[in-house]
């Protein structure tokens, strides 16, 4: 007699409904990602973006494996601020949690959630949305797949002077206020000078 939950883990790794034909099987690493630059690397592979013979009417997407979910980085304070909110249909049943609660019960959704809603809201996004596969750690069940690692281009931190750091762990401080205040001293001397003479 065979188990229902030797069903579940025998085909683990295998995707239904879905048509692999002609596909290809990326893997991404999300330890540390931040969450939002992650989700926004995912959709366009989800819908086959990248290859030339993408259109908006077919669904012709990878098939995107995601380990290490849990680990997703946010910056600011999102952790507490970011809410989540749903509505149960009854009166009064408006319910929210915050990314922090959310990230305790079911870190997996936190990713689900922000891909799901970079993609076109059309009939496709649930086809497409089947072809995500998250894991929580680093072990995933398509061990027999041929995975392409995708990589995450490095962040441009050009323009973000919170993270430019000085030796010793100082930081630079917005020079715009300070360079009006020595504008306007340097005039007031100039002006005393002149009413001296």
């Amino acid at each position: 007699m065979v188990r229902r939950r030797e069903l579940a883990r025998k085909g683990a790794g295998v995707l239904r409904n879905v048509d692999v034909s002609d596909l290809r099987w990326r893997i991404v690493d999300a330890k540390d990602q931040v969450l939002g630059r992650l989700a926004s690397h995912l959709a366009p592979l989800l819908m086959g973006k990248d290859k030339p013979t993408y259109a908006p009417s077919t669904e012709r997407g990878d098939v995107v494996v995601v380990v290490n979910a849990r680990h997703v980085a946010v910056t600011g304070k999102k952790m507490e601020r970011k809410v989540y909110r749903w509505h149960t249909g009854y009166p009064g049943g408006l319910k929210e949690r915050t990314l922090k609660e959310q990230l305790e019960r079911q870190p997996e959704r936190v990713l689900f959630k922000a891909v799901e809603r970079m993609l076109p809201r059309n009939n496709l996004r649930k086809a497409r949305m089947r072809k995500l596969r998250l894991f929580l750690d680093d072990k995933h069940t398509f061990v027999d797949q041929d995975l392409v690692p995708y990589v995450l281009p490095p962040r441009n931190y050009q323009n973000d002077t919170r993270r430019k750091t000085l030796q010793g762990g100082y930081r630079y401080v917005d020079e715009g206020p300070y360079e009006t205040i020595g504008e306007i001293d340097a005039g007031a001397s100039e002006d005393e000078g002149h009413a001296s003479g």
